[in-house]
């Protein structure tokens, strides 16, 4: 079997963003279908690929180098070849992390799909189901806001909450603050009002994404988590600077979960861990695609560290279920916020991918491939 082609299908959808505590009005983005054709009809598909998990499409930009540059590197190749195809992406010269995953994902995508099994059995099945937690936009709204979410996302059965508290706003005036991107005094209220609310059962983790400046402020903050009992505390500082984490991971005993985006995939985190600037590591599939992911869930195993998986989304799914919760935990389920409807199907597909149980587990799709439910007749008619 030879690889015949790369695709990239854009098409549109409608959304309502949530900005800054509020909803705002539908607006029509795009979304992306990466799709490898073979001259035995197989095929292998990967929706998104830029921004958030796999709901936010590619730039024309960014497709462009999978149907060219990246299309050029595997033509005429075997599709099961992965191994080889990752490591030319990482020999070659500045191939953009997401796109090189991108690849990677399509083409497990094919050969699940060829041996009509579900992703997650192909890679060494282990689980189906899997523990998520409700992790927030940032900027909800009131430290009260949060509070009250947060008692909500207990009732509909989650077990755990993450906070990202406020990102480059103020939360007094309510008005972008681009000069001081965290205001700690709202984020340590806004992790007491929320621990009072849900009581001391419920999981609660914390990701400021890199906003603390400097170390006294991810510090300070870090010993309120502590005295709450939060389970982790997220990427505090910005990760160009790896030092600080160094000692921060020395001085606190809250569990420091990072790096979460810096480039690198496997070689950025398997070196911060044998630095000691994270207890646990994070990635997901668009720092690597499946590949990377499975080599760094069983280099975090063999250091005996938690891999918890970066955002929602079907192939971050289904490399849960196929590694043990020793390892991988939890399914970043969301965003979540106040008329956020994570239970509405996406049109371009007929079913939802990460449903939730009333005991605060995701089950994994039975589908072929990563799990989709493809509704072709919607990507047609909407097409760009």
């Amino acid at each position: 079997m030879k690889i015949t082609d790369i695709q990239v299908i854009p098409f549109t959808i409608r959304r309502r963003p949530f900005r800054n505590g509020e909803l705002l009005a539908e607006t029509t983005i795009t979304q992306t279908l990466t799709k490898i054709l073979t001259d035995e009809g197989a095929e292998g598909y990967y929706f998104g690929g830029s921004g958030h998990g796999d709901m936010d499409g590619m730039s024309p930009e960014q497709a462009a180098v999978l149907t060219g540059r990246l299309k050029n590197l595997v033509l005429g190749q075997d599709p099961f070849d992965r191994e080889k195809f990752w490591h030319w992406m990482w020999t070659a010269h500045r191939i953009p992390e997401n796109l090189m995953s991108v690849l990677d994902m399509a083409l497990w995508d094919l050969q699940a799909r060829l041996f009509n099994l579900p992703l997650y059995k192909l890679l060494g099945g282990c689980r189906d189901k899997v523990k998520a937690y409700a992790s927030t936009y940032p900027n909800m709204g009131s430290p009260q806001d949060y509070a009250d979410h947060a008692k909500a996302c207990q009732r509909e059965g989650y077990t755990h909450y993450k906070i990202h508290p406020y990102y480059f706003w103020d939360p007094q005036t309510g008005q972008p603050d681009r000069g001081r991107p965290s205001h700690i005094k709202q984020d340590i209220e806004v992790c007491r009002l929320v621990r009072d609310a849900v009581g001391p059962d419920m999981v609660l983790s914390y990701d400021p994404w890199g906003t603390y400046r400097t170390y006294e402020e991810a510090y300070k903050v870090g010993r309120i988590l502590e005295e709450l009992d939060f389970y982790w505390y997220e990427h505090p500082m910005p990760e160009y600077r790896v030092a600080p984490y160094e000692k921060l991971c020395r001085e606190l005993s809250i569990p420091i979960l990072s790096p979460e985006i810096v480039e690198g995939s496997i070689y950025s985190r398997a070196d911060w861990i044998l630095r000691g600037a994270s207890d646990m590591t994070r990635i997901d599939v668009l720092r690597g695609g499946v590949t990377g992911v499975k080599k760094m869930a069983a280099i975090a195993e063999a250091y005996s560290i938690k891999c918890e998986i970066h955002m929602s989304g079907f192939a971050n799914l289904q490399l849960l279920g196929s590694t043990s919760e020793d390892v991988c935990e939890y399914y970043e389920r969301g965003l979540v916020a106040p008329g956020i409807d994570c239970n509405e199907v996406p049109p371009y597909l007929d079913a939802l991918g990460d449903p939730l149980d009333d005991e605060g587990y995701v089950h994994l799709s039975q589908e072929p491939g990563m799990g989709y439910r493809i509704n072709w007749d919607y990507i047609k008619e909407n097409s760009l």
